[in-house]
């Protein structure tokens, strides 16, 4: 690659920029101390996210991660248990947090597709015996970042939650990109909230805001969760700065997402048709994964094979790649990206 070509960066939403609208919105935002209350945009913009989901109330966060847990230990006491997929990212990714903070132990489902069947969520609540610990949370994510971005639909949703509820057990989402399930599905997002008692969603990602993630969920269980918010050193002062671009995500940067979908579909079909091993079933948002198989021999290699001529990507297992699109990744960027990409393959196979 020339020194002077451009990078392109798939290796994930996370990476966006802000918008100079956000830009602009952060820096006039009124402000005030929002441990008190008393940030105007703060309070503007959990009152969008609980218009927005069809909730009661929200709570604005620094961080995805925090906010999942912060809904643990909304949901749970110590010693209980919850019940994830295998692959979830409140699993795999947040440095078990579940045990550090909340004390509870996480019981895992494989499930197919990344949320389990209502007979798997059925099977894994605990009876009552006094050997067992209480079974206290059943958590799902829409869309599934390790199964490729995979959107569940309502009724999906439901009937893990009608199992849970028939348990008096509740159920939270972790929706880090739960708006891009809903373009995808072509669904209101209250649709995909209304199934679940509490919700976490992100603004950064694929929204664009440079940080931030709401909670959503009851007035009471809300006021819950903001004590653990605090407790967890979530408790922002003049926060107001960056809620500002979180209210330009959610009013401006949802139905967009539609543009990072097809460039995903554009993308994993190009692959697919060099050799490469996709499924494209599930490609249905903006993430691609990418068997390297015939190409490389690991992920890793194929990840430094891109690098190498301008193209970011990740690992995502021993022999998969993901490569995940974005507002900061135009289609003429993605058709870069798939000519970058066959030069790697050079002659060493596929079909």
């Amino acid at each position: 690659m020339s020194c002077t070509a451009k990078a392109i960066d798939l290796r994930s939403d996370t990476v966006t920029t802000p918008t100079d609208e956000m830009r602009e919105a952060m820096a006039r935002a009124p402000v005030g101390d929002d441990v008190y209350g008393e940030d105007p945009t703060v309070n503007r913009l959990e009152e969008l996210a609980a218009e927005k989901t069809g909730k009661q109330a929200g709570l604005f966060l620094p961080s995805g991660t925090m906010a999942n847990q912060v809904a643990i230990l909304t949901h749970v006491h110590h010693g209980d248990e919850i019940i994830v997929d295998s692959r979830a990212h409140m699993f795999t990714s947040e440095v078990g947090g579940a045990a550090h903070l909340a004390g509870v132990q996480t019981r895992t489902i494989d499930s197919l597709t990344g949320i389990p069947e209502a007979a798997q969520v059925e099977a894994a609540i605990r009876g009552v015996d006094i050997h067992y610990p209480r079974t206290a949370l059943v958590a799902v994510e829409n869309t599934h970042n390790r199964s490729g971005g995979r959107a569940f639909s309502p009724e999906t949703i439901r009937a893990v939650a009608q199992i849970a509820g028939k348990h008096g057990v509740p159920v939270h989402m972790d929706g880090a990109r739960v708006f891009n399930a809903a373009v995808a599905l072509g669904i209101d997002v209250k649709l995909l909230a209304r199934e679940v008692d509490s919700m976490m969603f992100c603004l950064s990602k694929g929204l664009c805001a440079p940080i931030g993630s709401m909670l959503v969920s009851t007035k009471e269980w809300i006021e819950r969760a903001r004590r653990y918010r605090k407790m967890l050193g979530g408790g922002m002062r003049q926060a107001g700065i960056i809620a500002a671009a979180g209210i330009v995500a959610l009013e401006k940067m949802v139905d967009r997402l539609a543009d990072d979908h097809a460039n995903a579909r554009l993308l994993a079909g190009a692959l697919l048709d060099m050799g490469f091993r996709i499924d494209t079933e599930a490609v249905q948002t903006n993430m691609v994964r990418v068997g390297t198989d015939p190409f490389f021999i690991s992920a890793a290699e194929a990840v430094a094979a891109f690098k190498n001529v301008g193209v970011l990507s990740d690992t995502q297992g021993p022999d998969v790649v993901r490569l995940v699109t974005h507002k900061d990744v135009s289609r003429q960027d993605v058709l870069m990206a798939i000519d970058r990409i066959h030069s790697t393959t050079g002659n060493k196979g596929g079909r």
